[in-house]
């Protein structure tokens, strides 16, 4: 499989109606298609080939952050390479690989920042999808940013993570503000 087999697949026009409104089916078919694929990633197997140029980058962030989420919705899985995501995304912004990406497909390359729950990071991708003319993107970092300083986390990810939730968290998930993933 190669970063193009990744880039093609998650910017079909049939895959983008479900980027933030996924199904058991896509989740199950990104599971079935590209779990290999993952571990690869997870392992560092795909880093020589794929993470040194812009396209590679992004299909690797997209690969270590976004599939995740779908193949192992509402596990802990979900976010085991999340920290391995935000660092390629950092590194491809010093790369500058960002400057070199369609508009339309360069929120992807950024969206680790957003789901970090460190405020530096958070801080970044705020600025990233600002600096860009993303104002969507930029909304939901400021949104993103927000619990993390409420919070130091993002609540709706701790009874996945085995975390005990404060009042205060708990407080906030009960209540119609409540983002929950």
């Amino acid at each position: 499989m190669t970063p193009e087999d990744v880039i093609d697949y998650w910017f079909s026009e049939r895959i983008r109606k479900h980027w933030f409104s996924s199904t058991p089916e896509i989740d199950r078919e990104i599971r079935d298609r590209f779990k290999a694929l993952w571990e690869d990633a997870s392992a560092g197997v795909l880093d020589a080939s794929w993470r040194n140029s812009p396209t590679g980058a992004l299909a690797l962030a997209i690969v270590l952050d976004q599939f995740p989420l779908n193949m192992f919705r509402g596990k802990a899985e979900s976010f085991a390479t999340e920290r391995l995501a935000i660092d390629l995304s950092k590194w491809a912004v010093e790369q500058g690989f960002d400057r070199q990406l369609p508009k339309d497909r360069l929120a992807f390359l950024y969206m680790p920042l957003m789901h970090s729950e460190d405020l530096a990071d958070q801080t970044l991708s705020v600025a990233l999808f600002t600096k860009a003319g993303l104002a969507s993107n930029a909304q939901f970092a400021k949104h993103h940013y927000a619990i993390v300083e409420r919070f130091g986390r993002f609540p709706h990810r701790n009874e996945i993570l085995g975390r005990e939730s404060t009042v205060d968290e708990l407080e906030y998930l009960n209540s119609k503000e409540a983002f929950k993933g």
